[in-house]
């Protein structure tokens, strides 16, 4: 095996151009770690506002990545065999702010943004598919916050009504396709009424175009409201989010697209009507190992859940990758192949 990899490094906050292809060392495994050649890597809007520099804990230099798909090359401590089929992930939004504590891929570690990476094996799933690469690179972490944002936070169940605040992101499409396998009613916003077709397809019941108020919309045809809603938009339309909710209903906030950190003058008790419940979900990497990536992989494979990659490029062409990410072009999961 050579002694040197490609990597994606950045060295100060910036642009998509601050992502530079380099030579550096590959990592050696030890105890604990697992060597893999990474196939696949998908993108996160977490590692835009890392290269942007509103991740203050993250040390720089930096390989970012806070997910990767491959196969395994080196585990001495025997968890894996070589050639198993592997995916890591960070576990966590985009804010990850316990991530600077953990020992997080791509954050306080060099992450898949790199032919290969050593993560803890704690945070390593063996997966059993025949799924492409651009498949499989597009689900770790994307599976991992649309399942634990559903079940754990805002604890769906079957017949639930659920509504996808950011509809056509990847973790809203992937929700809603969950959702919609899981015996839910499924209702999605989008600034764009043109994607609504690609929302349909991934199980969408019903599709309102976002206009920042959408509560008056959902109330008109829904007057007792949604039992539960995910906030993928963020902070800029959370408020209104809240009004979508059903007495008795939760309201989860997962992402920030809406590139807005905190509330102004936020009034819990005019803000969240009675009886709602406003949580969040963040995760970790114990999240990413409780997420049935093997289960969700056959439902794939099987055609039973739908899985929209949006964009597939090489890790040659990262900045033009990054640069499609910021600007919400994808339609899907951004992947890109080592």
């Amino acid at each position: 095996m050579a002694a040197v990899m490609k990597a994606v490094v950045i060295h100060k906050a910036g642009g998509p151009e601050a992502l530079q292809i380099e030579q550096i060392p590959i990592p050696k495994a030890s105890a604990g770690r697992v060597l893999m050649r990474v196939k696949a890597f998908g993108l996160n809007r977490s590692e835009l506002f890392t290269r942007q520099g509103h991740s203050p804990g993250v040390p720089f230099p930096r390989v970012l990545g806070i997910e990767a798909v491959g196969v395994v090359e080196d585990a001495p401590g025997n968890e894996f065999k070589k050639g198993d089929v592997v995916a890591t992930a960070m576990g966590g939004s985009v804010l990850g702010e316990n991530c600077f504590v953990l020992p997080c891929i791509g954050r306080m570690f060099d992450g898949g943004y790199a032919e290969y990476t050593c993560p803890p094996t704690t945070q390593v799933q063996k997966i059993e598919t025949s799924l492409d690469w651009k498949t499989l690179g597009a689900i770790p972490e994307m599976l991992e916050t649309a399942w634990g944002s559903l079940f754990r936070a805002l604890r769906l169940q079957k017949g639930d009504h659920l509504l996808v605040r950011g509809g056509t992101t990847s973790v809203g499409l992937a929700a809603a396709a969950i959702a919609k396998n899981f015996g839910c009613q499924v209702s999605a916003t989008t600034r764009r009424a043109d994607r609504g077709p690609m929302m349909q397809a991934s199980g969408v019941d019903n599709v309102f175009i976002d206009d920042g108020a959408v509560a008056k919309q959902v109330r008109q045809k829904f007057p007792k409201g949604v039992q539960k809603v995910l906030e993928l938009v963020g902070t800029t339309s959370l408020e209104d989010s809240l009004q979508c909710a059903a007495e008795g209903g939760v309201v989860c906030m997962t992402g920030m697209v809406g590139n807005k950190w905190a509330l102004d003058n936020f009034s819990p008790m005019g803000s969240i009507p009675t009886t709602v419940c406003l949580t969040t979900y963040a995760g970790d990497s114990e999240d990413f190992i409780a997420t049935p990536l093997n289960d969700l992989a056959k439902q794939i494979a099987s055609g039973t859940l739908r899985v929209q990659v949006g964009k597939v490029f090489n890790i040659d062409e990262i900045v033009e990758a990054h640069r499609m990410m910021e600007e919400n072009k994808a339609g899907g999961k951004i992947v890109v192949l080592t």
